[in-house]
């Protein structure tokens, strides 16, 4: 009687398993996870990048440790390139004045937002930037940037961050 039952049983989860079309069968979970995974990783990656850039202003550090040689930059005023996007960056970032204020980093698997106030002379407000980055096998691949001028006089009591 036990071998009926486990075999009947069995077959129960087998009919059942090819009535749902296999779902019972594969488990979305392994994606689920993996996707978790690549998101925590990037998390990782992003916050030490986003020190490195934007706290200690070490762009060269920055993008040696986090970007790819042949990043793709979306900036029209930026090259391609590793190289080219430190030429251009590199000045703006070494100025006494400058100062960026990370607010927030947001990753989801292999895209990721840092959103910051920047300023590269004290004398002005600067901007809010949202600067987009993909990843892939653990480096910087590509960017995109949105830059918002801050304006005096803003009617809103919380713009901008």
């Amino acid at each position: 009687m036990g071998r009926s039952l486990r075999l009947g049983a069995l077959g129960g989860a087998l009919v059942a398993g090819l009535l749902c079309g296999g779902v019972a069968l594969a488990s979305p979970r392994p994606a689920a996870a993996r996707h978790a995974t690549l998101t925590a990783r990037n998390r990782a990656i992003m916050a030490d990048f986003a020190h490195r850039f934007y706290d200690l202003r070490d762009v060269r550090g920055a993008f040696e440790r986090h970007v790819a040689p042949d990043y793709i930059q979306h900036n029209p005023n930026i090259l391609d390139g590793r190289e080219a996007a430190i030429a251009a960056l590199e000045p703006k970032f070494s100025g006494k004045g400058a100062h960026f204020d990370v607010k927030r980093i947001v990753v989801d698997g292999d895209l990721a937002v840092i959103h910051l106030h920047g300023r590269t002379d004290p004398a002005n407000a600067g901007g809010t930037v949202a600067d987009i980055y993909r990843l892939s096998h653990g480096k910087i691949v590509e960017h995109w940037d949105v830059l918002q001028p801050i304006a005096p006089g803003a009617l809103n009591p919380h713009p901008y961050f």
